[in-house]
């Protein structure tokens, strides 16, 4: 269409009606030029910023040649209204929902930092305390270190310990009861020494 100006003077439901006819984007044009301000100031109203509002401006108004085929459009004023009212609307769940979930991912990343941290303090304090209990472990004398480390470590039974050993069932009782108490002496003191 060479000349949109001899279009100006029709009204907007006119307009519409041309543009389902023709699907000439240039009606629409003209609507732009008409109310284009007003989306302007209604998106700055909800969006609360210059960048977004002109962003939702033209989103709209391209919207608008899809929208205005598919509907019937009576008071194009009042439903421009709703129309934008209600992408600021989608716009601003939008971002909120994405803000949510980039704060669920920040919290997950801090959480997964500390859990790291943590893991690696607690792997730490493990090995010391592995270390500790070794130094521990051959401080004992002979029968109780062995007897000890059977039962706890090697899992065996009393009665295996003493088929292992050679050494009587009471005897191995008390070996692995002194040896338990002598080890816990030991461990507290060399934790001690750790602090």
């Amino acid at each position: 269409m060479l000349y949109p100006e001899k279009y100006n003077d029709l009204s907007d439901k006119e307009l519409i009606a041309e543009y389902k006819r023709t699907a000439d984007k240039v009606f629409v044009g003209i609507l732009y030029k008409r109310y284009s301000h007003l989306v302007m100031g209604l998106c700055m109203k909800y969006l609360k910023d210059e960048d977004n509002a002109q962003d939702a401006v033209i989103n709209i108004f391209t919207k608008l040649f899809d929208d205005l085929l598919k509907h019937n459009v009576e008071y194009f004023k009042s439903w421009l209204y709703t129309f934008t009212k209600n992408h600021c609307l989608m716009f601003l769940r939008s971002a909120k929902s994405k803000l949510s979930k980039d704060l669920d991912y920040e919290y997950d990343v801090k959480t997964f930092v500390e859990k790291s941290e943590e893991m690696h303090q607690n792997a730490n304090k493990r090995e010391q305390d592995y270390v500790a209990l070794e130094k521990a472990l051959a401080g004992l004398n002979e029968e109780q270190r062995k007897c000890v480390e059977l039962f706890y470590i090697q899992d065996k039974s009393y009665n295996e310990i003493v088929e292992i050993t050679g050494y009587s069932l009471n005897n191995v009782k008390s070996f692995i009861q002194n040896g338990k108490r002598n080890l816990k002496i030991k461990l507290e003191t060399e934790i001690g020494k750790q602090e």
